[in-house]
């Protein structure tokens, strides 16, 4: 089977449903129609992430049948990808959700009706303009990942054609104001916290520039400024969608799938016909629409207030995930471990993370109320951390932890101090602490040199750990004192926190000798 062939009619769908392909329930033509005519909804970013969540919601919501418009995707950064991702295949593809069991489910997108290259130099950008005129436009959206939303001095001097994706989307926003201050709600889905205030910084700082340089009127700003014309809604988005899997390949290719090769942009760009990600996703969107909305709900996403995207924000960041991401590729790089999922097999980091987050994250979680934080942090741990076909490391993980430690254990132990609860209690956080100097040290528990991940503050954090050695009997550890009374590191002053001591003495533990590591996560994952 080829994806053209659906389009074509040319597919035996009994034969590969028996395979476990889902093929789309509506039709597929008339939402075409429907769309081109009165789109309602624009995303840019045609990467692997959109696919495989945001066109797949919509899929889902096409097939109940009480939805009729597909979504219209603007690729701003690399075009190659419209040439050779969505072109060939009449902008299908195929969803192949990875399970923790090792199977695979595999389902037809075809909510995406058009793929547009949004760059002034194609003919797409009249189409762009002609859509973002339209009074039916409700939403555009984005993937485009933070950096995406940034922008230059050069860039903002530019005028009506500048570079950076954030000023192409005011030029457009623009031309919505000259169609009539026709609404529109701009929603970031990015993964990064408070996303739509990002956008709306990119978005504001050209339309000021523009303003003072006399190329647009003020009237323009107040419109973007007008809560009931034009808003930049919040949202939290959790899928972890990995370039494509040589396994993936192999069981497409095992079932007759002819499009299951890879493509590789001069951009470097991994990406194939299919998408693979994990089966694991949320989507939680403040609900602040002045022109209507897509039903995605209908797929699964969660419509709620912005203090609500906030908590589900705060729930994963400080206790669900994040932390014990932290705390397992600390170790796990000491340990010698390259795979996240293969550590999740190990008795010892299992009992670490799944005891760190159940008994001393979770007194004090965020409850958000839409998301349950005990059914969240159940399919982390027996879901998606052990499943075989994420390829994510521990080395990639520990990248800027000196950034990540503050947010993610600092904010839990102020928890505790704020609300009078026994820090006693707090074993396995310590543990990760202290961990972290003998990390900092690079050296491995065979007692073998390895590199830590990259970080901003990586050279001076290592600068203060120099003095000590492991297997070093005697030796004065005083210098702890210096890192682990850094606010700006942990988040409060260890010391004045009253756990400057006690991890004092597990990072004697630690840097003991050879084995130090294992030995010392044995006996106090075993303790708690």
């Amino acid at each position: 089977m080829r994806l053209n062939d659906i389009l074509n009619g040319q597919v035996n769908a009994a034969e590969w449903e028996a395979k476990g392909y889902e093929f789309p329930k509506f039709d597929i033509q008339a939402v075409r129609q429907k769309t081109h005519d009165n789109p309602t909804w624009v995303h840019f970013g045609g990467g692997n992430i959109f696919r495989a969540f945001p066109a797949a919601i919509l899929n889902d919501a096409l097939n109940s049948g009480q939805y009729d418009r597909g979504v219209i995707v603007a690729e701003t950064f690399d075009f190659e990808v419209i040439d050779k991702v969505y072109t060939p295949y009449n902008n299908l593809s195929l969803l192949v959700s990875l399970q923790s069991t090792g199977t695979i489910e595999k389902k037809v997108i075809a909510s995406i009706t058009e793929a547009l290259k949004a760059d002034y130099q194609f003919d797409d950008w009249k189409r762009l303009v002609e859509i973002f005129r339209n009074p039916s436009l409700q939403m555009i959206s984005f993937t485009i990942t933070e950096k995406g939303y940034g922008y230059s001095n050069t860039d903002l001097e530019s005028g009506f054609q500048p570079v950076f994706a954030m000023g192409k989307v005011c030029a457009l926003l623009y031309e919505r104001y000259k169609a009539g201050k026709l609404p529109l709600t701009i929603q970031s889905m990015d993964n990064c916290s408070h996303n739509g205030d990002k956008v709306k910084k990119g978005v504001f700082a050209y339309a000021e520039k523009w303003v003072a340089k006399g190329l647009v009127p003020a009237a323009f700003l107040d419109y973007l400024k007008n809560e009931k014309k034009v808003t930049f809604p919040w949202s939290m988005i959790d899928k972890i969608t990995p370039r494509p899997h040589v396994k993936v390949k192999e069981m497409l290719a095992a079932d007759g799938f002819e499009d299951n090769y890879y493509i590789e942009t001069e951009k470097h760009t991994f990406t194939a016909p299919f998408v693979n990600a994990e089966e694991v996703q949320y989507l939680v969107i403040e609900d602040h629409y002045t022109n209507g909305r897509p039903p995605l709900d209908l797929g699964g996403a969660l419509y709620t207030t912005r203090e609500t995207v906030d908590k589900v924000e705060t729930m994963k960041v400080t206790t669900c995930l994040n932390p014990l991401h932290t705390a397992m590729s600390i170790y796990g790089c000491m340990l010698g471990f390259t795979l996240i999922s293969a550590e999740m097999a190990d008795p010892d980091l299992r009992a670490f993370v799944q005891k760190l987050g159940y008994m001393e994250a979770m007194p004090v979680v965020t409850d958000p109320g839409v998301l349950n934080p005990y059914e969240f942090i159940d399919a982390v741990i027996n879901r998606r951390l052990p499943n075989p076909f994420m390829p994510d490391a521990p080395q990639r993980i520990a990248m800027d932890t000196s950034q990540k430690l503050p947010i993610r254990f600092g904010e839990t132990i102020k928890k505790y101090i704020d609300r009078g609860l026994d820090k006693n209690m707090l074993t396995l956080i310590p543990l990760t602490l202290a961990g972290y100097a003998r990390y900092l040290k690079g050296v491995d528990d065979n007692g073998d040199p390895f590199s830590p991940s990259p970080d901003p503050m990586l050279e001076y954090l290592q600068a203060i750990v120099a003095p000590l050695e492991v297997g070093k009997a005697d030796q004065d550890y005083s210098c702890l004192h210096q890192l682990y009374s850094r606010k700006d590191v942990f988040g409060v002053d260890l010391y004045e926190a009253g756990l400057g001591t006690r991890i004092e003495g597990m990072v004697k533990e630690l840097f003991a000798g050879k084995g130090a590591v294992r030995a010392t996560l044995h006996k106090y994952v075993t303790a708690r």
